[in-house]
């Protein structure tokens, strides 16, 4: 039968919260472990006696005690002996040692082996034992925090670097997906500006691919100023859509040379760039395109319309579109009575500098102009079966259906998904499509 006894303990004196620290006494003397039970119990302890250092190691294995106040003269084990194995098989419960005045030869070898944290000399005084088994405890809390925290902080800086890295790997594609769908949806929505204007070039009958060729020659022009790259963007979705106030218009009026239409005609048609830069309003990235097809007319020397600007009062973009565009119309007998050929048409241009147009907008669309003729000189293209496309070929012309409707514009790189869509319409409509791709010559 074990003479271990253990004491929840009450809170009848001193209110402190130490229902979770659990003590052992360890002593031969049974009226010593009683007076420690008294001394200790009204704090709330919870505590447990044992009348031996063999007792007192059967509890340790049993039971998980934060403190242990042991006596130094015991049978069989003494407390330095107690003490010492305490150490070594539990060294984060505190020890504390009571002992005589002639006993200092087995205190020292207890202070050594045992690795106590205080010794105190029989008979105690008790708020002297009181306050150094509080401050034992309190330190026990402090070095078991500081252990927790040093080993988390082991445990971070080893991982540290790895979590930065994936971390960072995730922020890398995370910004690799916005980009490549930001790419995505700025493709989309130029793709839906080219299917509008290939509605507004179906109503104008004026040829197929008509103002994606501007459009592509406006570019260069734009490179040629160094514009940045939303105001070229601006720049290529008027190119495209210029004419869409047009819409507003009727078919006679549309196909009618302006030097030849009467005060009605006219007032009517000078109010198409204001038509068609209402029709963009609602659509908030098309703005800037707007600005610019509502100014699309106005002439170098401010005679032009709606708005009669002047020089550099008309945005570039604006004085870009009015070269371009006209050089277009007259071809076509949409801005004087007679059709002019290519060389006639620039010759027009550079007669009107500094009336209609700005002047160096007309030499650099000169110097496009006489590029893109040196690289159609030097590209050779030939007509291709839809079973005989391959992923990345690029069209030399408009892939058109019907001779009106654009499918596919000219300089686009195919790849296996759209040549799949062009068996699909082949398979549709029940014939061949006209498809050209382009042939590198050699130099």
């Amino acid at each position: 039968m074990t003479n271990t006894m253990i004491d929840a303990g009450n809170n009848t004196g001193e209110k402190e919260d130490n229902s979770g620290l659990t003590l052992l006494f360890v002593d031969d003397e049974r009226n010593i472990l009683s007076s420690l039970k008294r001394l200790f119990r009204p704090r709330g302890y919870r505590i447990i006696t044992a009348l031996s250092g063999k007792e007192g190691l059967a509890v340790m294995e049993k039971e998980s005690v934060d403190l242990v106040i042991s006596d130094m003269r015991m049978p069989e084990m003494d407390g330095a002996a107690f003490l010492e194995q305490a150490a070594n098989r539990w060294p984060d419960t505190v020890r504390i040692l009571l002992t005589g005045y002639s006993d200092l030869t087995s205190t020292i070898a207890a202070v050594n082996k045992g690795q106590i944290y205080r010794y105190i000399s029989k008979p105690w005084e008790d708020n002297d034992l009181l306050l150094t088994a509080k401050r034992a405890l309190e330190r026990q809390r402090l070095e078991a925090l500081t252990r927790r925290q040093n080993a988390q902080l082991k445990e971070l800086n080893a991982t540290l670097e790895d979590k930065v890295a994936a971390r960072t790997s995730e922020l890398q594609q995370t910004v690799s997906f916005l980009e490549l769908a930001q790419q995505s949806l700025k493709k989309s929505y130029c793709t839906t500006v080219e299917v509008f204007s290939n509605l507004v070039e179906m109503r104008e009958h004026h040829g197929r691919g008509w103002n994606r060729r501007i459009a592509r020659q406006i570019s260069q022009v734009a490179k040629l100023f160094e514009m940045e790259d939303e105001e070229a963007q601006n720049l290529h979705y008027a190119a495209l859509l210029r004419n869409i106030g047009k819409i507003s218009l009727t078919d006679q009026l549309v196909r009618k040379s302006f030097s030849s239409m009467n005060d009605s005609e006219h007032k009517a048609f000078v109010q198409h760039p204001v038509v068609g830069a209402g029709v963009l309003i609602a659509l908030e990235p098309l703005q800037g395109a707007a600005s610019l097809i509502h100014h699309q007319h106005e002439n170098f020397d401010g005679s032009g319309f709606p708005d009669g600007l002047k020089g550099e009062a008309i945005p570039l973009g604006a004085r870009i579109l009015k070269v371009a565009g006209d050089y277009h119309d007259l071809q076509h007998g949409l801005l004087l009575t007679a059709h002019l050929e290519p060389n006639q048409a620039r010759d027009y241009l550079l007669e009107q500098r500094g009336r209609r147009y700005d002047p160096d907008v007309v030499v650099l669309f000169q110097k496009v102009l006489g590029r893109l003729a040196e690289t159609q000189d030097k590209a050779a293209e030939r007509s291709v079966k839809s079973n005989g496309l391959q992923s990345g070929m690029v069209l030399s012309r408009d892939l058109m259906l019907n001779d009106d409707i654009l499918l596919l514009s000219r300089g686009h790189r195919l790849s296996e998904a759209i040549i799949e869509r062009i068996y699909h319409m082949e398979e549709s409509i029940d014939r061949d499509l006209e498809i050209y791709v382009l042939i590198d010559r050699e130099d």
